[in-house]
């Protein structure tokens, strides 16, 4: 089971966007994701008149590592490590370390 996975809130816990919060956008590959107003950055595009794309410079959200980023926990209001719990009932579900409180709820 995936830690983290698409629309979760992630909070960054290291690299230059350090602190910041955000949600996840999609999974570029197994260890790197792409999170909303993270790890943003000015690209050069040229214009595409076959897709309707003028050119210029736009801001762009670029992958980064799973491991600069951890859940955040809305109870505790911080950064918070998460657990796979299996249920009486035989599902699979991630809970948070600190308190065990579901993530999914």
């Amino acid at each position: 089971m995936e830690r983290i996975r698409k629309g979760d809130n992630i909070v960054v816990i290291a690299g230059r966007d350090k602190g910041k919060r955000g949600t996840v956008l999609r999974r570029v590959d197994k260890d790197h994701i792409v999170v909303e107003g993270v790890n943003r950055v000015k690209k050069h595009q040229r214009p595409n008149p076959m897709k309707g794309q003028t050119g210029g410079i736009v801001d762009k959200d670029m992958p980064i590592h799973i491991s600069n980023v951890a859940l955040f926990n809305t109870h505790t209001q911080k950064a918070d490590r998460t657990a796979v719990k299996v249920l009486e009932d035989g599902r699979k579900v991630r809970v948070f370390k600190s308190n065990g409180e579901m993530v999914d709820v």
